[in-house]
């Protein structure tokens, strides 16, 4: 028998969970269904274990400075499983914090896969290979998303792998070839090479961390080449081979063909939607290349059915698919609410130094063709950074001259992903650089650096 739902989500990642929790507080009767473990992608496999690595990662490498502090510290070694260990019990803490929230919530969770039957009644078969119904007045699709791959390459698992196999390793490599240079390969990349593994990061496009500022990106890289990181960028990859000993990856470039050797080669090009198994066709819901195509309210071309988060494309982050959840469920439930601005989106990469940015880069503010006034504040003229032994990093704030607003922001260093609020609200507030400036900000903090951009973006700069 079929059971009448007001609201169906299909998949339990942040998006998910947020819609079915928002559904639930509007007074909805809501299911939320789930093949694998409460919390999705983001939970399990993606934005929290890999934090809690990369976190051991980084006191491994205060640590190693203990010196610079005035401490000793001898004989620190790496447990690697014991890193691998402590970030999945954090993913499942995390999980089983989701699982109390569907409970608080009155939100009726099922487990298996799911497909649509009709517009409104979905299938789900549990692993068990039980079957049942659910019949739902709005049916709303977040099943997420996974890695990309390149064309006549296999993900073996083994020596070519994803970011999930990453998190998992039983060794760590002594050689890593991370392919593509977005958020994740150079998190991974930074992980792995902190641990001490040889790494090269290739990229096809001309800089790391493609969508960033140019600037920001050229910190990185010289960051990552102090690091002993090697990098290949403008590099096409041509060829993986796998052999015994490990991948040989061959690529090209203006100065010719290359092979690069490792023990395991990384796959991190980007995130293709989990469109398939759902028999969207049966049903008429348009998808593109993997994607389903929504407008501004989340609603696919077939009334009742909506999607939110990774399975409509860019931008791919955990915190864009909670939001467009609310959106989409306060817009069916009827409330005022307001479409997003994807160009107020703060985007963070957790790597050491840390990169942060919303809004427009330079070059896309100056082919968009405003008259700009950009301010910037180095970490090395931070008092805060250099008392706490972080002097590498640049704050960039890039403001329109006529009216004084700010069109983007970028931060790399040190606590730079936590720094990026303020200018989020900031933005959504349509403040000016002469209101950032004026805003007393807290001494010694790093946040003064942002007061101190907005500052030498109108020639007021006090501490350069």
């Amino acid at each position: 028998m079929s059971q009448p739902y007001d609201t169906i989500i299909i998949g339990s990642g942040p998006g998910g969970y947020v819609a079915a929790i928002r559904a639930s507080q509007l007074g909805m009767k809501t299911a939320i269904i789930e093949r694998d473990q409460l919390g999705g992608v983001c939970l399990n496999w993606g934005c929290i274990p890999t934090k809690a690595l990369l976190k051991s990662a980084e006191v491994y490498e205060q640590i190693k400075q203990a010196k610079n502090f005035g401490l000793q510290a001898e004989k620190v070694a790496i447990d690697f499983q014991a890193i691998i260990k402590r970030s999945r019990r954090v993913a499942d803490a995390n999980s089983k914090g989701v699982e109390f929230l569907m409970k608080k919530n009155k939100i009726t969770v099922f487990y298996g896969t799911a497909r649509f039957k009709d517009k409104k009644t979905v299938w789900i078969e549990d692993k068990q290979g039980n079957s049942r119904e659910l019949q739902g007045k709005h049916i709303i699709i977040a099943t997420g998303g996974r890695a990309r791959s390149i064309p006549k390459v296999h993900i073996d698992n083994e020596k070519v792998i994803t970011s999930k196999q990453a998190m998992l390793l039983r060794e760590l490599p002594e050689s890593l070839i991370v392919i593509g240079a977005g958020a994740i390969g150079v998190e991974f990349a930074w992980l792995y090479s902190t641990l001490g593994t040889q790494v090269t990061v290739i990229e096809m496009l001309d800089h790391l961390l493609p969508p960033e500022d140019f600037e920001i990106s050229d910190v990185l890289a010289k960051s990552f080449r102090k690091a002993g990181i090697k990098t290949r960028l403008s590099s096409k990859v041509e060829a993986v081979r796998v052999d015994k000993d490990g991948v040989e990856v061959t690529i090209s470039n203006a100065g010719g063909k290359e092979t690069i050797t490792a023990q395991k080669a990384l796959m991190a090009i980007g995130i293709q939607g989990n469109v398939e198994g759902l028999n969207l066709q049966s049903v008429g819901v348009d998808a593109d290349q993997g994607f389903i195509k929504v407008n501004k309210w989340y609603e696919t071309n077939i009334p009742g059915i909506y999607a939110i988060g990774d399975i409509i494309g860019a931008p791919l982050l955990a915190h864009v698919a909670s939001h467009e959840g609310i959106v989409c469920v306060e817009k069916i439930a009827g409330l005022e609410t307001h479409p997003i601005d994807y160009n107020a989106v703060p985007a963070c990469t957790y790597c050491q130094p840390q990169v942060a940015s919303l809004g427009m880069t330079e070059e896309q503010a100056l082919q968009a063709g405003y008259d700009l006034k950009i301010g910037r504040f180095p970490y090395s003229a931070s008092g805060k950074a250099r008392a706490i032994g972080v002097r590498d990093g640049l704050v960039k704030l890039i403001f329109d001259k006529k009216y004084g607003e700010l069109l983007g922001a970028h931060i790399i260093g040190a606590e730079a992903t936590e720094m990026i609020a303020e200018l989020g609200m900031a933005k959504a507030l349509e403040t000016t650089s002469n209101e950032l400036f004026s805003t007393i900000h807290a001494h010694p903090t790093l946040s003064e650096m942002v007061m101190e951009a907005a500052a030498d973006a109108q020639g007021r700069a006090i501490h350069i």
